[in-house]
Formats: structure tokens, C-alpha cells, sequence
């Protein structure tokens, strides 16, 4: 709450909206690390290591995409400070590098996604929070489309970002499940 209003009350510094999107992201990642503790219930999860480590790459490659997302934030929030609310055809106009960088490396993330979830699914491995957190990504994808080609569509900024919390919350927790397959693998 604190990190909150420091954000509104610096009339949202760049800075300060990233630090506020991870500490939000951290406190999803023990809430869910919490739940994901106290569940008791024995699952029968395969391993695969090839897998475990596409996965391991996935997760912070999203968080470096999150966090170009918020610089993308931060200059479409500038060109709306420039041009006006009214001139959504010209906010990405002449954009930033960091616009690009985000654009292309969402590819990136998407192969990581396929790669796993071809993986889980050929492989019998059962995580199924991989499938739905390549689902979550084709949302994100398609709303980051819509901004950029539609001119920012009613609710599409909001989503894009509730979707990206979301993608987080699937990827850490099939991350928990990937990590307990492995411990129990090697405990065998």
C-alpha cells in the first residue's frame, strides 16, 4: 500500500511503477508458494530435464518482458502527456527502442512456451499450469497486438497487464511443480 501511494504521489515515476508491478509480482509468488506449501496432496508429475530447464528460462525471460513492458508503459504514458488522450493513432507513432525490444523478444517468450508445452504434452508430464500459462500468453499477445494496431481498444491497457500478473502466477506455480518433480525424482 505504501509502495502504492508513493507511485500515485510521484505522480507515477517510471521507476516507481516497475518497482510497484514487481512487488505486486512478489507478493503473488509467496502467495501462491504459500498455497502450493500446504498442499498435501501427492501428485504424480513426470520429469523430464530437458524440460525443467526450458522452464527455468521461461520464467525470468517473462519477467525481463514484464519489465520492458513497464518501460513501453512509461513511454506511451509520456506520448499521452505529449499528444493528448484523444490522439491514440500517434502515441506509438515514433516509438522508443524499448517498444521494438518488447515486440520482438515477446516472440522469444512465446518459443520458450510452445517448446515446454510441446514437451509436457509429448512427454505425458501432466502440468498442466504450462498449457494454461501458454493460453494466458496468446491473451497478451493478442491484447499488445490490439494496442499497437487498433489504437489502444477500451480495457485493452488493463489487461494486457492483469494478463501478464496472471501468466506469472501459472508460470511460478508449474515452476513449484516442476522443482517438487525433480526433488521426488531425485529422492527415488
Amino acid at each position: 500500500a505504501w509502495l502504492g501511494a508513493t507511485v500515485v504521489y510521484s505522480v507515477l515515476e517510471p521507476v516507481k511503477i516497475t518497482m510497484h508491478m514487481f512487488m505486486a509480482l512478489l507478493i503473488v509468488g509467496m502467495l501462491l508458494w504459500m498455497i502450493h506449501s500446504s498442499d498435501t496432496r501427492l501428485r504424480r508429475f513426470g520429469f523430464d530435464l530437458l524440460t525443467y530447464r526450458i522452464w527455468w528460462l521461461t520464467v525470468p525471460a517473462t519477467l525481463l518482458q514484464i519489465l520492458l513492458g513497464t518501460q513501453v508503459r512509461q513511454f506511451v504514458d509520456h506520448q499521452v502527456e505529449a499528444l493528448g488522450p484523444g490522439a491514440k493513432s500517434l502515441w506509438l507513432q515514433d516509438p522508443a527502442m524499448v517498444f521494438y525490444v518488447h515486440r520482438s523478444f515477446s516472440i522469444a517468450v512465446l518459443l520458450l512456451h510452445l517448446w515446454a508445452a510441446y514437451r509436457v504434452y509429448h512427454l505425458k508430464l501432466g502440468f498442466a499450469k504450462i498449457h494454461a500459462s501458454l493460453f494466458v500468453l496468446t491473451g497478451l499477445i493478442a491484447t499488445g497486438i490490439a494496442m499497437n494496431y487498433f489504437d489502444f481498444p477500451w480495457g485493452s491497457q488493463p489487461l494486457h497487464l492483469v494478463l501478464a500478473a496472471i501468466l506469472f502466477g501459472f508460470q511460478w506455480y508449474a515452476l513449484m511443480e516442476l522443482i517438487r518433480a525433480a526433488q521426488a525424482r531425485i529422492s527415488l
